[in-house]
């Protein structure tokens, strides 16, 4: 009862979590955003005080509940080995733990954090690592099917789905998604839960405090038929059967063994904390009926578990989701290329970079719900797989909050639309020798008509540069041939830096305006 139990629970939970990876149409994270701000790493980044206390309580309580229910990569590991070792008849084994790769994993992890290489953490805790996979491997397979359906729909005459652009990333991000997903999916069909009890720091350190939890898979060594059905059960090669011990920092509370032991002789018992290293042999309660008792108040606390994840739920469910409006449409710019900026943009609300760069778990979350298409991964090393701003594909709308409402570290603090377009993440650059007004002679005022904050005006162009111009060889008959050309002028302190100039810009293959991200975000009041 108390595996299947889990196992649904954690189906939901896992459902909703990597659906938020795949909706592109922003509803579904309104009702279920708070799923992602409740995973470990990310909530201690954003102080989130409420979250990392009911964590804590809950391994305290039950042990590594949160690595069997709530982390997506702990379900998504169980999902590879159940499917990959299905034929397999004895499916685990005990092994002795590797303390000494778990806490230098750990330490590397905050020696890393503490000098400034936050890549290093990202790469390693397992909210990001499955947001990596879900967000560049399963996210363009999903839109991919649901350009399919849509192709089909309209020739029925449908539209119930219509197509979306199929972002592919590049190829250092590609390939990190996928060394990712080969070593936790060859990890979980060797060895079930070995990345969780190996690798993993958010499991390294539930692991510790889950050696003082009230509720314990325990032993009856009078039961016990030495079967060995309860080790080979055991995803985390924590139970050594022939001698009654279990590992309980690396016991992640499946319940594989309760189900599998025909005598009996395996039960979840409240007893006391034994902080041992490993484990200790149970013992036979003193009195007749204790056993009996605490497996009914057991039960009956898992469901109060669920209960407490439902009314969760709701909480969360309870705030609608902000609409975006569209702009009206914009036709595709095409073959544009990044500039080289000196210093990255980061989204209104980052406040800067140094206070993204210390919250960012590069999870990816963000990137998959950005409309415009404007976040995609860093490829630098510092700062590897964290999302960075660019204006090729589209431009930060004004309207648009919505990476701020996922974020679930506080890299991008929530802000509202009037709050976002008083904030400067950057400031517009014009780079003369590539303007089309001076490489082609023609007039163009795209970066002025669609600067949403005003901050470019068009000047007629010097008296010298228009006699350069000749009027005979415009075949435009329009009239504004016959007016001087004009080139634009920025106010920096107008600016906002959304980039609407640089991906409206005409000129190719670099933008002749471009945006340089400001170290610290201002607001322009």
């Amino acid at each position: 009862m108390l595996r299947k139990i889990r196992i649904i629970t954690a189906s939901i939970a896992f459902v909703l979590i990597t659906v938020l990876f795949f909706d592109f149409t922003g509803i579904l994270h309104g009702l279920f955003g708070w799923l992602a701000k409740i995973q470990l790493l990310p909530a201690i980044l954003a102080l989130n005080l409420s979250v990392i206390a009911i964590i804590a309580l809950l391994t305290l309580l039950f042990g590594r509940i949160y690595c069997s229910v709530i982390c997506p990569l702990g379900v998504f590991q169980d999902v590879v080995s159940r499917i990959l070792r299905t034929k397999k008849k004895n499916k685990f084994s005990y092994s002795s733990a590797k303390s000494w790769l778990r806490y230098g994993v750990l330490v590397t992890i905050i020696i890393a954090g503490v000098a400034g290489i936050h890549s290093v953490v990202s790469l390693l805790e397992p909210y990001s690592a499955f947001g990596r996979m879900a967000s560049h491997l399963f996210a363009p397979l999903y839109k991919s099917g649901n350009n399919l359906l849509a192709y089909f729909a309209e020739r029925l005459e449908s539209y119930t789905f219509y197509s979306v652009e199929v972002w592919l990333p590049s190829g250092i991000t590609l390939a990190v998604a996928v060394v990712t997903l080969v070593i936790v999916s060859v990890l979980a069909w060797r060895n079930g839960r070995a990345y969780c009890n190996t690798i993993c720091p958010v499991g390294t350190v539930l692991g510790l405090l889950s050696k003082f939890s009230l509720f314990k898979i325990t032993l009856n060594t009078g039961k016990c038929t030495h079967c060995g059905l309860c080790e080979h059960s055991c995803k985390a090669s924590c139970i050594d059967s022939a001698n009654h011990r279990i590992d309980y920092s690396r016991c992640v509370m499946c319940m594989n063994c309760l189900e599998k032991c025909r005598s009996n002789a395996i039960q979840l018992l409240a007893i006391n904390p034994i902080p041992s290293t490993t484990s200790t042999k149970s013992t036979t309660p003193k009195r007749e009926n204790i056993g009996q008792n605490i497996a009914t108040i057991s039960r009956k606390s898992f469901i109060s578990l669920v209960a407490l994840f439902g009314l969760s739920f709701l909480a969360g469910a309870a705030k609608p989701p902000k609409e975006l409006q569209g702009d009206g449409g914009l036709a595709d710019i095409e073959d544009k290329k990044c500039p080289a900026r000196k210093t990255p943009i980061k989204p209104p609300g980052a406040e800067g970079i140094r206070n993204f760069d210390i919250h960012c778990t590069s999870c990816q979350l963000c990137v998959s719900v950005c409309p415009n298409q404007v976040l995609r991964p860093s490829e630098k090393f510092v700062s590897l797989m964290q999302p960075e701003m660019s204006y090729e594909r589209g431009y930060c709308r004004p309207e648009c909050v919505k990476c701020s409402e996922v974020c679930p570290s506080g890299a991008i603090k929530q802000i509202t639309t009037a709050e976002k377009s008083a904030i400067q993440i950057g400031r517009a650059a014009w780079i003369k020798e590539i303007c089309v007004v001076n490489t082609d002679n023609v007039p163009c005022t795209n970066c002025e008509r669609h600067c949403p904050t005003k901050a470019i005006t068009m000047i007629p162009r010097e008296a010298e540069s228009d006699k350069a111009y000749d009027k005979s060889s415009d075949k435009s008959s329009d009239k504004s041939s016959n007016q001087p050309l004009k080139i634009p002028t920025i106010d920096n302190e107008k600016c906002i830096g959304c980039g609407a100039c640089e991906n409206l810009c005409p000129a190719r293959p670099y933008s002749a305006i471009y945006v340089e991200g400001n170290v610290r975000h201002h607001y322009n009041l």
